[in-house]
């Protein structure tokens, strides 16, 4: 645990000296993309056109990248699911079936090609989904997160990176899904459909994000009717009063699942929680930060999606997998919200408040992490066990 909290502190340290209003700005605008780059580099003549915050951010970033990367890289028998997962691995080099998708299948057997299949063949294989993982992670940060401290701090409190030790499919699958949302605001629809089509092969569950995310955004650029909420007031009765639909769906997809011990009703108040609290910052907010500001729009109906997943749709086998994908973006809607905020001392106040609420739920979630179903702790590596 000492360890955990100790890199933790030690990447939001350096992140606070990142600071990338102008990254995102660039990034986001996407038709300018390339005149934004031309123009800095007329504007800088010096290497690449690169300002100085621009290159002391790429150090921070590379350094945060090393750090997490490597700490998750060089694990061994973290995870509930590690040794699952070498089991898998064994099946695939025996050429055995498998339920994993095809993608990661075929990425497994090139890593079994160059480096075996006997001994500890699999650790390099874990070594690159970490390193994937948190590339895309880190890239989606550094693009949309307009405070970097902010969004690096709830992406850690949240525990999105220490979870990423377990299910290394779906976490890859869900840090693509959160870089590509920029396709989504800058609608580049088709790169967008694309990485969502490709990070498919790995695990299909993302497929579900295309009509989730592109709803998301048509919601954000209309001009709301009342039969808009009328709508939504529906869909989200039809989870309610149409379980048995999506259930018979749902097993189509995955019918391992039904019966299983995933098939099962609980209520994540933790995440329902998070979602209500930052729905009711969003309305106190709303005229100053969303109101006129399509991306924070987008991200507050996505927020409100995965606040309805999480109370009408709790009938979902593992329903956390769905939501993720709605609720992850909460590290880019919250430190918004608290930057919008006018009065200089009702922010500071909010924001602490803010802090010390997801730093309550890390220590929490460490405390949870050397429980059996977790076992994230006690942490292991390969270079000194």
């Amino acid at each position: 645990m000492v360890l955990f909290v100790g890199v933790t502190l030690l990447v939001l340290l350096m992140a606070y000296f990142c600071n990338t209003e102008e990254s995102v700005q660039l990034h986001m605008d996407g038709n300018r993309v390339m005149a934004g780059r031309a123009a800095l580099r007329d504007k800088r003549p010096g290497r690449g056109g690169m300002t100085r915050q621009q290159a002391v951010n790429l150090w921070i970033c590379g350094g945060i990248y090393v750090i997490l990367s490597a700490l998750s890289a060089c694990r061994i028998a973290s995870g509930n699911d590690y040794w699952v997962y070498t089991s898998m691995f064994s099946l695939i080099s025996q050429g055995r079936h498998v339920s994993s998708e095809f993608g990661f299948n075929a990425l497994v057997r090139l890593m079994q090609y160059f480096f075996g299949t006997e001994g500890y063949s699999y650790l390099p294989i874990f070594g690159l989904f970490s390193l994937l993982t948190m590339y895309f992670f880190l890239r989606a940060i550094y693009e949309q997160g307009d405070w970097f401290l902010g969004s690096m701090f709830l992406f850690l409190m949240n525990g999105y990176y220490f979870s990423s030790f377990n299910s290394v499919r779906y976490y890859l699958v869900l840090a693509i899904a959160l870089y590509s949302t920029k396709y989504v605001l800058r609608r580049e629809y088709m790169k967008f459909v694309l990485w969502i089509l490709a990070a498919a092969t790995f695990h299909k569950s993302v497929l579900v994000v295309i009509p989730l995310y592109l709803g998301a955004h048509w919601l954000a650029g209309a001009a709301l009717k009342r039969w808009h909420y009328a709508l939504g007031g529906l869909l989200a009765l039809s989870l309610v009063f149409g379980r048995d639909i999506y259930r018979y769906v749902i097993f189509k997809i995955y019918p391992y699942y039904e019966n299983s011990m995933f098939d099962t009703v609980e209520y994540s108040l933790t995440n329902i929680g998070k979602c209500v609290g930052t729905l009711v910052l969003a309305m106190l907010c709303y005229r100053g930060v969303i109101r006129d500001n399509r991306r924070n729009r987008y991200y507050f109906f996505l927020n409100l999606g995965g606040l309805a997943l999480y109370t009408c749709g709790a009938f979902i086998p593992e329903v956390s997998r769905v939501a993720y994908y709605l609720v992850l973006p909460q590290i880019f809607l919250i430190p918004n919200l608290l930057r919008g905020i006018g009065n200089k001392n009702i922010r500071r106040l909010l924001t602490a408040g803010t802090a010390l609420v997801f730093a309550a739920y890390f220590a929490l979630f460490l405390r949870s992490a050397y429980n059996v179903n977790v076992r994230l702790l006690p942490y292991l590596n390969w270079i000194f066990n």
